[in-house]
């Protein structure tokens, strides 16, 4: 189980992580910016801890508890509010980078929560890299 100093010092890691590309986003005045990304990274860290937890938990009952199974319903749930973030305005189409980064910050709190700081970090510099 972890710890709360591990749950605390995890969500803090993805407050600011997320805050980071969120800001980014704000700065350049798109739909999605520092408070969806904000609650989103924060929401993905928060189903990997339940999933982490709940599988060391129930270990002994559901001995094939698969703590994967909460991440694969963020990464594909998060689809969802990425599509509504892509507009079409006659021939352009608007929307696809927010919706992206905000795929992309969902999966950087997935990682946060499993404990993957280097990658998460890693990952959220990359991220301002091509949003910038």
């Amino acid at each position: 189980m972890l710890t709360h100093t591990d749950i605390f010092i995890r969500l803090l890691t993805a407050l600011a992580l997320g805050s980071l590309i969120g800001l980014e986003r704000e700065l350049h005045d798109q739909p999605a910016g520092l408070r969806t990304h904000i609650i989103l990274v924060l929401g993905a860290t928060i189903a990997m801890f339940i999933s982490i937890n709940l599988s060391q938990q129930f270990h002994t009952t559901a001995a094939n508890g698969d703590p994967e199974r909460l991440a694969a319903q963020v990464i594909s749930g998060i689809g969802f509010l990425g599509a509504g973030a892509i507009f079409r305005y006659g021939t352009n189409v608007k929307g696809l980078t927010t919706a992206a980064s905000l795929w992309t910050t969902a999966i950087i709190g997935l990682a946060v929560g499993a404990g993957y700081f280097l990658l998460s970090i890693a990952a959220t510099l990359c991220v301002l890299f091509a949003l910038v």
